[in-house]
């Protein structure tokens, strides 16, 4: 199960941190890393932080962006501290752990979930918080809530450990889950013939992509499913 879960590292600014989440990475039995656009990697620093998790971090991809990253993931995850105008799904670590590990117990081996960690200085952008399912918080002391990016890995990839250690009673899906990809290329096609139909002003679409999108994420559809709406989306717009 475990080799199913991608921690992502969006922009990390430090290589030490690249190379402490490989590390706490390991320690809970998860092995695949993503690296967005990273400011300094590979680094010393980040072999250095890795100490026995070289393997880990040598297998890490690079990728450009994040869509690139989550492109092939069927549930995406974000971290975020902050409460955002337009609320998303949100839990701790611990239900997020539960989720996964049920989510991966109910789907095939093609299941593919995703964990983004923002950067060290003010994490996930909105847009990238969007593109995810669920948002991942966890709780801290007031007078401190900071954690540095490793500490933020190892807390959520222990929570998620400590879930892969039962099997959770769920009922097997018929269908693969859709992807990341799959659904903004739905969602793309929906923006489209809703401005090209005129229920969406293409100079002012306020915020209606946006709770689309997550109505969407919250149903968490699978491959048919996208496919049917797809071909409705086709109809619409050819119906004069």
């Amino acid at each position: 199960m475990l080799e199913r879960i991608r921690i992502v590292l969006v922009e990390p600014s430090h290589p030490g941190n690249i190379g402490g989440a490989a590390r706490a990475m390991k320690t809970m039995g998860l092995s695949q890393l993503v690296v967005v656009n990273p400011k300094r990697f590979p680094d010393p620093q980040a072999d250095w932080r890795a100490a026995s998790a070289l393997d880990v971090l040598d297998a890490a991809q690079v990728l450009p962006d994040v869509d690139a990253a989550i492109a092939d993931c069927h549930w995406v995850v974000g971290t975020s501290t902050r409460l955002r105008k337009i609320p998303w799904p949100v839990a701790d670590a611990k239900d997020i752990a539960a989720h996964v590990a049920a989510q991966l117990a109910a789907q095939d081996d093609r299941t593919r979930i995703a964990i983004l960690f923002g950067r060290e200085d003010n994490g996930l952008s909105n847009d990238e918080l969007r593109r995810c399912n669920y948002h991942l918080q966890i709780p801290a002391a007031p007078a401190y809530s900071s954690l540095n990016l490793a500490m933020a890995v190892q807390v959520v990839c222990y929570e998620i450990y400590q879930a892969s250690l039962s099997e959770p009673a769920v009922t097997p899906w018929d269908r693969t889950l859709a992807t990341s990809g799959q659904v903004n290329a739905m969602l793309q096609a929906m923006e489209q013939t809703l401005t090209d139909t005129h229920f969406l002003d293409a100079a002012n679409p306020g915020q209606t992509m946006t709770r689309l999108r997550r109505l969407f994420s919250r149903q968490q559809m699978d491959e048919t499913e996208v496919q049917i709406l797809r071909g409705i989306i086709k109809h619409m717009g050819q119906v004069k």
